[in-house]
């Protein structure tokens, strides 16, 4: 019998797609969604993610596929960029909001700004992992959490298999 976990999985939207983006691909998100519960037992997933006018289709969609989306208002710059930080909204949800209802937490990011949050859920015996999109650009600050004891980080884009978008409507596909 199968014992049923509790673990929530809190998510860098932005950086987890522009990690990967960067490597030459995209992710399924419905594809990542299954992966989260079925490899860590999680329960429910929030999607920390700049709300910007006119992705309400996107919002749904990640919605859909079993997503808690977790808006934060979009800054847009002079020079058209626009920037939507929700670091401080991912670690309040970790490590205050959600804290009591779940066993262990997955942070997806490979921003160093969580550093101190995962110094925080170690020492609580809350992280199950550190879930990196890119393996070959992520912060420094991350790198110590695997050690030759216990490996907290796990790379995304080694699943590629497992969790890329394929385009079935293009052309050779």
């Amino acid at each position: 019998m199968k014992v049923k976990v509790n673990n929530y999985a809190f998510i860098d939207a932005q950086n987890v797609h522009l990690g990967i983006l960067e490597l030459g691909w995209k992710i399924d998100w419905k594809k990542f969604r299954i992966w989260l519960k079925d490899k860590f037992g999680v329960e429910k997933a929030l999607v920390f993610i700049g709300y910007h006018p006119g992705n309400e289709s996107l919002y749904s969609f990640l919605q859909h596929a079993g997503f808690v989306c977790i808006f934060k208002p979009t800054l847009e710059y002079k020079d058209g960029t626009i920037k939507g930080n929700c670091d401080a909204e991912l670690v309040l949800h970790a490590s205050a909001i959600e804290f009591d209802n779940y066993e262990k937490a997955i942070i997806v990011s490979g921003d160093g700004d969580f550093t101190c949050l995962i110094e925080f859920l170690q020492q609580k015996d809350k992280l199950k992992m550190l879930v990196v999109p890119n393996e070959h650009k992520y912060s420094a600050l991350l790198k110590r959490f695997n050690s030759s004891e216990r490996k907290f980080i796990l790379f995304l884009n080694r699943e590629r298999s497992k969790i890329e978008y394929i385009d079935l409507n293009k052309k050779g596909a």
